[in-house]
């Protein structure tokens, strides 16, 4: 089994910065991708960003270049800075892993919540 835990969610102001961390642990062979999605109330969970095993980054459009993903590898964890957060970022951010042996399984943390507001 998979477990993956996320910290360093928060309230902050507009403008302000957080770091996001999250950490895969358990039965892991080969993580591939190891990303961030968010979902606001009301709304479907999209992507922020994601990295994968050899480097290769994804960002959504809302984020792009606000956002700066990183991933440690024989850590398992994957690292989220966001700056110049706006009102709109508020959401629930779930980290992502996708590990590859023969198929391809998903695992999700629990969710962390952001909240942009003065």
């Amino acid at each position: 089994q998979v477990q993956v835990a996320e910290s360093g969610g928060g309230l902050v102001q507009p403008g302000g910065s957080l770091r996001l961390s999250c950490a895969a642990s358990g039965s892991i062979l080969s993580i591939y991708t190891m990303g961030w999605y968010r979902q606001a109330p009301g709304k479907q969970r999209v992507l922020v960003a994601s990295v994968t095993l050899d480097g290769r980054i994804n960002y959504g459009d809302s984020v792009l270049g606000r956002f700066i993903i990183s991933r440690d590898n024989p850590k398992n964890t994957v690292y989220l800075r966001m700056n110049s957060l706006k009102p709109e970022d508020t959401a629930v951010y779930y980290c992502h892993v996708r590990i590859v042996a023969g198929r391809a399984d998903d695992y999700w943390g629990q969710g962390t919540q952001v909240t942009v507001s003065s």
